[in-house]
């Protein structure tokens, strides 16, 4: 017997996502300037398998292409970023008019297939200028970019309804700051704790920024946002102190975003849970007043839980943020960026290709939660997906049927959030195609679509025809 239906509400965007450094290739064409991430991608010992973005996707060579493969599904909208150093290749003052023209050309040929462009603006590729001077953890960086952001949305504004300023600024602080896994690969929990200041910071005054040239009325709205990969967090067992130390990791990874954007204040036992790390002096009179401004619309990546125990005070006397692969087994788990108060453990189930746990229902938890907290923004599911080990069939087409699975429960997921009443108004699926990930290089495969990395030729699977039937219906088995 066939399944019924999950119909979502009328007016549901349905959408695909991609990041600028992941897919565009061409570093060096067009005065594009270097990036964090052409940095650390070719240190060596930094990446995976020992590849770059140097080509990645070659998107920057195929737009009509892989925008005629949106229009093949009748893809609503798509989600891309902006590389920053192909805009202002050095951060701050003269504007590359070749990279505003590609974004241009980008837009129009999406609208001209009746796609939605969602833009945003910080995907991870700082200009490497910039962090030579301190990256994130120099205050001066968020005034660039708030510059920056005036310049694209002054530029795309009048054909772009929403920009979002950051994607996920959790990874940028944590793990580039924090744990040295990702760009720059630095190693400081208290730089940490001031690239998340800065780059909440950087929201606040490009949001002013963007509302300063975006159109209010007419087609384009004018429409700001965020995107934050919140966390789903629960203690490894109910004894006190883990417990503890999932309400610590909640407000290290959810609350330092959503409270001072939202409510405009930081949470004070967090702050009082790490004076031993930082004096939190990077925080001036203004500056939260600063962060809040109002937002249009609050983006939501998610693909896992996040498990979490106590570390022992042994732990806490030898902390490093760099551990090695011996010391994590020992422990467990893997220290959590930012804080030497907590261990993030693995949880027995079924696993991505990532080593995620697959567990759908915390994803209407976490939605619901936010919705309690933080009530009247609008919700959108800005990334959401699963790596698995694709590998085409002798029939020269990879099916997916894991993937399928993955979305499948996770769009359900949604439609019970918003059936529990949670304001939820689209889902992006992550990611269109194969691309380079991060750490990971070209190891791990998101996309609907194969991307052949020697050849470049792109191939849909079947989560990609899957995907357009869940779109033709507005709803999902």
């Amino acid at each position: 017997m066939t399944q019924p239906r999950l119909r979502f509400p009328d007016g549901f965007t349905w959408g695909t996502a991609t990041a600028s450094y992941q897919i565009e290739g061409a570093v060096t064409e067009d005065g594009r300037a270097r990036s964090i991430w052409d940095t650390f991608s070719h240190t060596p010992g930094r990446i995976l398998d020992g590849t770059t973005g140097d080509v990645a996707c070659d998107h920057y060579h195929r737009v009509d292409a892989d925008v005629a493969l949106m229009a093949e599904i009748g893809l609503p909208a798509y989600r891309f970023s902006v590389a920053w150093p192909r805009v202002v290749p050095t951060g701050g003052g003269a504007v590359n008019q070749a990279g505003l023209d590609f974004y241009s050309r980008l837009v129009d040929t999406l609208l001209a297939r009746e796609v939605t462009p969602l833009v945003t603006l910080y995907h991870w590729d700082l200009p490497q200028s910039l962090q030579d001077a301190g990256g994130w953890t120099n205050r001066d960086t968020a005034e660039r970019f708030a510059e920056y952001a005036a310049v694209v949305g002054a530029a795309l504004g009048d054909r772009v309804p929403t920009f979002t300023t950051f994607n996920e600024p959790w990874c940028s602080a944590y793990l580039g700051y924090g744990s040295g896994h990702h760009a720059p690969g630095e190693a400081d929990g208290s730089a940490a704790l001031a690239a998340v200041h800065h780059l909440n910071l950087a929201h606040g005054r490009a949001t002013s920024a963007l509302r300063s040239v975006l159109p209010a009325t007419g087609p384009s709205s004018g429409q700001v946002s965020i995107t934050l990969n919140l966390a789903y967090v629960q203690p490894a067992s109910e004894q006190p102190e883990d417990v503890r130390a999932a309400e610590h990791v909640d407000a290290l990874a959810n609350r330092i975003f959503l409270d001072p954007i939202l409510r405009g204040e930081y949470p004070a036992q967090l702050q009082d849970d790490l004076r031993h790390v930082t004096d939190w002096s990077f925080v001036r009179d203004g500056d939260t007043a600063a962060i809040a401004q109002p937002l249009d619309v609050l983006g939501i990546n998610y693909y896992t839980p996040t498990i979490v125990r106590a570390s022992t005070t042994a732990e806490r006397a030898t902390w490093t943020a760099r551990w090695s692969d011996e010391v994590i087994g020992a422990l467990g788990g893997v220290p959590y960026p930012g804080t030497d108060l907590a261990v993030q453990v693995p949880k027995d189930g079924p696993l991505t290709a990532m080593g995620w746990l697959i567990a759908p229902e915390t994803l209407t938890a976490l939605l619901e939660r936010v919705h309690r907290d933080y009530p009247g923004i609008p919700i959108v599911i800005t990334e959401n997906g699963a790596a698995f080990g694709d590998e085409p069939g002798a029939d020269g087409v990879v099916h997916d049927a894991d993937r399928i699975e993955y979305l499948r429960a996770h769009v359900a997921a949604v439609h019970e959030a918003i059936g529990r009443g949670v304001d939820v108004r689209g889902y992006y699926a992550w990611s269109l195609m194969d691309n380079f990930e991060w750490a990971f290089g070209l190891s791990r495969r998101f996309g609907l679509v194969h991307v052949d990395y020697d050849s470049l030729v792109r191939t849909p699977k079947d989560s990609f025809r899957w995907y357009g039937e869940v779109i033709a219906a507005n709803g999902v088995a």
